[in-house]
Formats: C-alpha cells, structure tokens, sequence
C-alpha cells in the first residue's frame, strides 16, 4: 500500500488528477499493489478565500509523503506569479527536488511536426537541473539617485557603452545565476546513472563560450563524472545548437543533462516533437526525498469543467511516479495504454477525438487492467 499526495490545483488540474488517479489505481489491481490518496486543497480558490498560498503546516505534512501527484497550477483571478512561484517553485525548492526529469518520447500512433521522424528516432530523456542557475531569484531594479552606489553598472556602461550611468540609464535591471560545484555534479551523476540503464550516452548542454563563469563551472564538473563513468559516451553541445539538433537529429540524443533555465526552454522545444505538451509528463524528483509528478502543461482556465481536457500527461506522470516509488511495470504498462488509446483513436477533441476527459480515462484504466 502506498500513501500518496494529490495537489488537484486550479483550472483543469482537478479533472485530470481524477484520471490521473484512477490509472493509477487500476494499475494496482492489476499488479498487485493498493494507493491510498490524501487530497490537500492547495490552489487559487483557497488564496482568494483565506490569502493562504502555501502554509508551513501544508509542507510538514507532505513532508510524510514520498510522492506528491500535482494538477496544474494558475488563474486568472490572481496576479501571475503569485501560485505559480508560491506553490509550485516553493516546493520544488522546499524539498530540493534537484530534478527535473522529462521523457521526450514519440509514441506510437502519434504525429510529430518532424519529417520523416518516427518512434524510433525519438525517444530520449532530459535531466534537468531543478533549483539552482538564474531561478534562485537573487536580482533587482533600480533608477534614479539608487544607481550612483552602482560602481559595478557604472563601469559597464561608462566603459563598454560609453554612457553615463547617472543621467543615461533611466533604469537597471540584473539578474544572478547561480551554479553550484554540488548542485551540478549531483545532477549530471544521476544523467549518468540514467544513462547506464538506457543506450550508455549523455549530452552535456551549457553556454560556456559565452557566460563562461557559471557553465564553465558547469563543464568542468560534467568532465568530472564522466571520468567515473568510462562505459559511457559524452559530448557537448551549447544550448542554441542543442536546440537545432532537436529537430534536425532527435535520434542522436539518449541523456541530456542541463543546467536549469536552459532545461526549462528546450524540454517545451521536446514537448513539440514528441506531440505537444497534451502527451508532455515531468517529474521533480528528490531521489531521498519527497518528489513531485505532474504533466508540463498549464491549467487552461478557460477549460475548465468542460470535461475537454486530455488527461493524457496527466496519467503518464502518474505511470513516472509509480517507477519511481518502485514498480516499474505498472508504469510501463500505462504507457503502453496511453499508445492503444490513441491506436484506437479514444482520445479527446485536440487529439481528433470526441471522448470526454472521464471517458478517456476510463479507457486507459481499461486497458491498463487487459
């Protein structure tokens, strides 16, 4: 029996948590486990009622939990920004939820925008780095008398602009990445160790030839590990060649470790070819710790209680979670119920199909269980 955590959020994160919920619980009766859920109301709707975001309460007792099942998270009726950094980045960070992993993967049955691409031409995995580079929000702006104490910003733009600081710049701005020797190497190791379980090859993503300090610091460390690792191929990449190879040759990557904010952008670049971010699962994932499933994609207010929304990241987060807490076949077996739903064209309107969201559950429930 495994004790889980389910955040359902906002928008259409409730409805697709459901489905989420309910695989998940046909792949326990057919493998041989039980789920028990504990729901905790975390969202907009508990913000704009008591001004709670997320309480210190909220996190000792999801502290008990070693998997959180996460919805979607965002409304219109609250400044961006505020459930999103609040909820979402707080307890990525709260429980140092160092990774962020992200299958990019062609299913069967699935049209990518990629010509001449099939399922055997992507399928690869992206190891984020999930709580350091330019994320841990150390910046600020400043104008008017504020800027004269800036002798750093005064040399920029004195020596390598020409202006003056004081009357020239109207306003500055500045924002600080942060790579750590620690925060590095624990995530490129576990691209490492992913790697050995998969082709035995790791692409390393940086910009070293240009912000040299952070991802020189970066590259050092991946040279580092892949000393320890003599049965694994390696190679760099800067993220802007990265990007091209994508799409021009999914088929070369199997690993890719990158630093955050890189990371954050060329895993919606893999959303793209592997379908769209309606088939895009993540998880944030504290090897030791409590981790966190969810899908990619956002929480589509406007849809929600339309019954419209396709569950299906939702339900293929759900089938990660259960490999990570260590049943590896029922999650392989979702996802091959994900591939005989879409064979069989059972899927929602976005996808060319006329099922509901709850029928397409049903069906993957279904199949989960034959």
């Amino acid at each position: 029996m495994y004790r889980i955590a389910s955040i359902g959020g906002d928008g259409i994160g409730p409805e697709i948590i459901t489905e989420g919920k309910k695989v998940v619980e046909a792949a326990g009766d057919a493998y041989g486990f039980g789920v028990a859920w504990e729901d905790f109301d975390i969202g907009a709707e508990r913000y704009l009622s008591t001004g709670d975001v997320l309480t210190e309460e909220d996190l000792s007792e999801l502290a008990k939990f070693r998997a959180i099942y996460f919805g979607a998270i965002g409304d219109d009726r609250v400044k961006p920004g505020i459930l999103e950094k609040g909820i979402l980045l707080r307890l990525r960070f709260h429980f140092d939820q160092y990774i962020n992993l992200r299958p990019i993967r062609l299913l069967h049955g699935v049209s990518t925008p990629l010509a001449g691409k099939s399922p055997d031409d992507i399928d690869f995995v992206v190891v984020r780095e999930n709580t350091e580079d330019f994320y841990v929000g150390i910046g600020s702006r400043f104008t008017g008398h504020e800027k004269k104490t800036l002798d750093v910003f005064r040399e920029m733009y004195q020596v390598r602009f020409g202006l003056d600081v004081e009357s020239d710049a109207e306003e500055i701005a500045y924002q600080i990445g942060v790579i750590t020797r620690e925060g590095a190497r624990r995530a490129i190791k576990y691209s490492f160790d992913l790697a050995g379980k998969r082709r035995k090859k790791v692409t390393s993503v940086d910009k070293a030839n240009v912000l040299s300090e952070v991802y020189g610091l970066w590259r050092d460390v991946f040279t580092g590990v892949a000393s320890e690792y003599p049965g694994i191929q390696t190679e760099f990449n800067f993220v802007d060649a990265v990007t091209m190879w994508f799409v021009k040759n999914p088929e070369w990557f199997d690993v890719v470790v990158t630093p955050n904010m890189f990371g954050d952008i060329i895993t919606d670049l893999g959303a793209m070819i592997q379908g769209g971010m309606g088939l895009a699962p993540g998880g944030n994932i504290n090897p030791s710790g409590t981790s966190m499933f969810e899908p990619i994609h956002g929480s589509a207010p406007k849809y929600k209680g339309m019954g419209v929304a396709n569950p299906f990241a939702t339900i293929w987060a759900g089938a990660m979670m259960l490999e990570h807490i260590g049943e590896p076949a029922a999650g392989a077996a979702i996802v091959s119920a994900i591939e005989r739903a879409i064979a069989e064209k059972k899927v929602t309107r976005d996808m060319g199909g006329s099922l509901s969201t709850s029928e397409v559950g049903d069906f993957v429930a279904s199949a989960v269980k034959k």
